[in-house]
């Protein structure tokens, strides 16, 4: 071609050289692009903007369960008090003294009279107690009166009429294993806390802080720490079925082995302890020959080898061991049974006692002279002798 100078290799130089930015301006919006959507997945969406609060997402109803059990709380949180006590501590030798906090436990309020149930545990070393109820009110506390056998203390607040909600009671003889439990108290001093789980076992006998055997307690899995003594436990409806006494464990906190003192003995107990300040317990008023001493000798039931002048016993014609003419000793009755109840150590008839009162008259079935008979036997109070 005339006139010009046309070289192929130049032609594709230029048709390179126009279209680079074409192609970086393409590499460019798919960066961009690129880098949108890593923000869109590391940064919260438009609903919450940077440096503003997520939005909440809606949840619903509570499950029902979970709304009894706080219906459950919030009503039984009223009855429950937290118990301060006190010692009191010499000023480095000044006159008089100063009372300072000496530990903390749980109670609950047994009537609108102002009566508060605890441990006995709780009190024992204090000089004075102060109670907190669940308004942070406080008031100083006197004691009624005292059960240590049971671990069972009564105290008294002047709170004033109103203001007081007493705890519902239950009943404990016809609980089952399973049944669920709640149980309020203050645990190393935080007070008004809830716990819940199971009963685990019925029936148990275990030491108590005074080194006495606590009877038929109920056993549970619900968490009891130090500062839960003297709380409630609580059946599903909100009544008292227990009183939380202590725990087991290795490490002083709880392993999900806790004890509470049945209802059914509180209310026997704690009526007398606010009439009379002590419990009379009822006694039958003999004494008895020692269960291994009668075992040898091939005796069954419980062998009486005394009967006290003017008790339960002595007036219902009871007998004890007695000595011929000869001097040779002579049986005298076998208590076999108490209203039915067969009993075969002295434990059975402990339990048999403990669940009576002074004045309750009972059927007791001794062995005399081979032939079984039935008396009736009105039990008194014993001082000092729990049989």
């Amino acid at each position: 071609m005339s006139g010009g100078n046309w070289n192929p290799s130049s032609v594709g130089q230029d048709s390179r050289r126009r279209g680079m930015p074409w192609t970086v301006f393409a590499l460019g919006i798919l960066a961009g692009v690129a880098l949108l959507s890593l923000r869109d997945r590391l940064l919260p969406g438009p609903s919450a903007p940077m440096g503003e609060p997520r939005l909440v997402a809606p949840r619903g109803e509570l499950a029902g369960d979970e709304q009894s059990t706080i219906a459950l709380y919030e009503t039984a949180r009223k009855g429950v008090v937290h118990i301060t006590t006190l010692v009191e501590r010499n000023s480095r030798g000044f006159l008089g003294g100063r009372e300072v906090k000496s530990g903390t436990g749980s109670g609950f309020l047994w009537d609108a009279a102002g009566h508060v149930v605890t441990n006995f545990h709780v009190i024992q070393q204090a000089d004075a107690a102060e109670v907190t109820l669940h308004d942070r009110s406080a008031f100083r506390a006197r004691v009624v009166g005292v059960f240590p056998e049971a671990d069972l203390a009564v105290l008294r607040i002047d709170a004033g009429s109103g203001k007081l909600e007493p705890l519902p009671i239950g009943s404990s003889h016809d609980l089952k294993v399973g049944q669920k439990v709640f149980a309020i108290g203050n645990p190393f001093g935080l007070d008004q806390t809830l716990t819940t789980g199971i009963i685990s076992a019925l029936g148990r006998e275990i030491d108590g802080e005074q080194g006495q055997r606590i009877r038929n307690a109920i056993q549970t899995d619900a968490a009891i720490n130090p500062g839960n003594s003297g709380g409630p436990l609580l059946d599903s409806a909100g009544r008292l079925i227990g009183v939380n006494t202590m725990i087991f464990s290795p490490s002083g906190a709880s392993a999900g082995i806790g004890f509470a003192i049945p209802v059914d003995d509180v209310n026997r107990i704690v009526p007398q302890l606010i009439s009379d300040g002590k419990i009379e317990r009822p006694a039958l008023g003999i004494s008895l020959l020692p269960e291994a001493t009668a075992r040898s000798l091939g005796l069954e039931g419980l062998v009486i080898s005394e009967v006290v002048p003017g008790g339960a016993a002595h007036k219902a014609g009871l007998r004890g061991l007695s000595a011929d003419r000869f001097g040779r000793t002579r049986l005298g009755d076998i208590l076999m049974k108490i209203e039915g109840d067969s009993l075969t150590s002295l434990r059975d008839l402990q339990n048999q006692l403990a669940r009576r009162k002074v004045g309750e008259e009972v059927t007791v079935t001794v062995l005399r002279d081979g032939e079984n008979l039935e008396v009736k036997a009105v039990l008194a109070p014993q001082p000092g002798l729990w049989r």
